[in-house]
C-alpha cells in the first residue's frame, strides 16, 4: 500500500459497465523523503475511490493486481483502488 494525497476528481464520459457508479480521484503519491516533509512528490494518478475522500485528503491505496482484490470474484479493470482514508501519519526516525 502507498500514501497519496487527492488533488481532484475525475468525470468520466464513457468507461467500462462494471465500472459505472464508481467514483475518481486524482492522487498525487508520497515517496518516504517526501512523507517526512508533508508535500507530496510523485507522479499523479486516477485512483477509484468508494470511500469518497475529499480534496486534500490523504489515502492509502492499492495498485496493479491488489487493486482489483476487493471487487473478487468480479473482475474490473482497476489500476489503483483508494482502500482507506488517513486520520494521522506518523513517520517515526529509525536509524
Amino acid at each position: 500500500m502507498r500514501v497519496a494525497e487527492v488533488i481532484g476528481t475525475v468525470t468520466i464520459s464513457r468507461l467500462h459497465p462494471s465500472l459505472v457508479g464508481s467514483r475518481f480521484v486524482i492522487g498525487v503519491p508520497y515517496s518516504l523523503k517526501a512523507l517526512k516533509v508533508g508535500k507530496p512528490d510523485g507522479e499523479d494518478l486516477v485512483i477509484v475511490d468508494l470511500l469518497n475522500a475529499g480534496n486534500g485528503s490523504q489515502i492509502g491505496f492499492t495498485e496493479g493486481g491488489e487493486a482489483a482484490v476487493p471487487f473478487l470474484p468480479e473482475r474490473k479493470p482497476v489500476d489503483a483502488y483508494c482502500a482507506c482514508i488517513l486520520d494521522k501519519l506518523i513517520i517515526e526516525n529509525r536509524e
